[in-house]
């Protein structure tokens, strides 16, 4: 789930200008071969579990201009909701479902995918649920709230044969997804040395009462698990998907006592590689923060600011920035996952790479407390 993250201006570009998810899909190689002769002959039928934020102002909008999905239906817990998102966005009232009633979705054959945009620990037991209906899952990102609950969703989806992905949505970015080639094609060498941090204010009247993300038990922490999971997941980008073999980490001091009375207010942490390489990271609910760089022998990549919120990215090189069409993030991700599973190809952000993540960040938290070095257990 996201945060309303800031918008920053889209003016400095040039003639490419914003194009559409599946223009987009033309420009990177394993796009490309999606987008091929396995296209789907049919939209998908898409499911969002949960009507926050995201999946109104985010999600929903999205499946109006994708090319390889649609909405087809929702889950939520308020009934009048539903209607309301039925009545907006076109789909039967039969496909209002609730939490307790997931299991019905088995029979609506026009139910291909269900998206869970519910709080973090919530997850599994969604995922599972849509899994047991025989339907393909998207979770949001965190995975889960811990590995043993990854594992369970990644068991139920093969159980029911059906697919498992993060919603991950920048690896389906076109700036990011270059990022992520010269990464792995070692354009400048491994790269040696990563900085990354991912941050935004949170209002000083929230409470855990109120705010989800502040409430342990929903979120599974705080600013890691939301705005981390950026950081942690770019810089394993960086490495060609490598996982870290050990971390250390501290939180920070607390400023707002009233408002963190659950969660850490922000905290940074190392990562460490076989190959030496060294991560140095931070995530925050005070400051807006939101950059990656990395360095090697014979050069550097840089996301900086705004890297991971919602706007239009840039890429710096050592050899000069790299210019790469505007997409909206979450048609991208739609549409890309939609041709994956038409086509029966590897996901960009299986749930075995969100499983990775939650294993990187709960040795995160064991260092922190600890305030020793901690192994990543795979």
């Amino acid at each position: 789930m996201h945060p309303p993250y800031p918008s920053t201006s889209v003016s400095r570009r040039r003639f490419l200008g914003q194009v559409t998810a599946a223009g987009a899909l033309a420009l990177a190689p394993r796009w490309a071969l999606a987008a091929g002769t396995d296209q789907p002959r049919k939209k998908l039928g898409v499911v969002l579990v949960g009507l926050g934020s995201y999946a109104g102002d985010r999600l929903a909008p999205a499946l109006q201009n994708t090319q390889h999905c649609r909405l087809v239906g929702v889950v939520t817990g308020n009934p009048e909701k539903g209607r309301k998102w039925a009545a907006k966005y076109g789909f039967p009232e039969q496909s209002i479902y609730g939490y307790g009633t997931m299991d019905r979705m088995a029979t609506n054959p026009d139910i291909d995918v269900v998206y869970v945009v519910t709080p973090n620990s919530l997850h599994a037991q969604h995922c599972i649920a849509a899994a047991k209906a025989g339907k393909h899952v998207i979770t949001e990102k965190p995975m889960a709230t811990s590995v043993e609950d990854c594992d369970a969703m990644i068991a139920a989806c093969k159980a029911a044969g059906v697919r498992l992905m993060v919603g991950y949505r920048l690896h389906y970015e076109p700036h990011t997804a270059e990022m992520c080639r010269i990464a792995r094609d070692r354009d400048f060498g491994p790269f040696m040395k990563i900085t990354g941090e991912n941050g935004f204010a949170i209002w000083p009247e929230a409470r855990p009462q109120t705010v989800w993300r502040l409430d342990k038990k929903l979120a599974g922490g705080g600013p890691l698990m939301d705005m981390g999971v950026y950081v942690v997941q770019a810089v394993c980008m960086t490495k060609a998907e490598a996982s870290p073999v050990a971390v250390t980490a501290q939180f920070d001091p607390v400023t707002m006592p009233d408002v963190f009375t659950e969660v850490e207010q922000s905290l940074h942490w190392t990562m460490e590689f076989a190959d030496g390489a060294v991560a140095h990271c931070r995530a925050s609910y005070v400051n807006q923060w939101s950059s990656l760089r990395a360095d090697a022998a014979g050069g550097w990549v840089e996301l900086p600011y705004p890297a991971f919120y919602y706007d239009e990215p840039l890429l710096n090189t050592s050899r000069g920035p790299v210019e790469r069409p505007l997409v909206n993030h979450q048609e991208a991700q739609l549409d890309g996952m939609a041709l994956e599973i038409a086509g029966k190809l590897p996901s960009l952000a299986p749930g075995e790479m969100g499983r990775r993540d939650i294993a990187i960040t709960t040795a995160i938290y064991a260092a922190a407390r600890s305030g020793g070095r901690v192994a990543v257990q795979a």
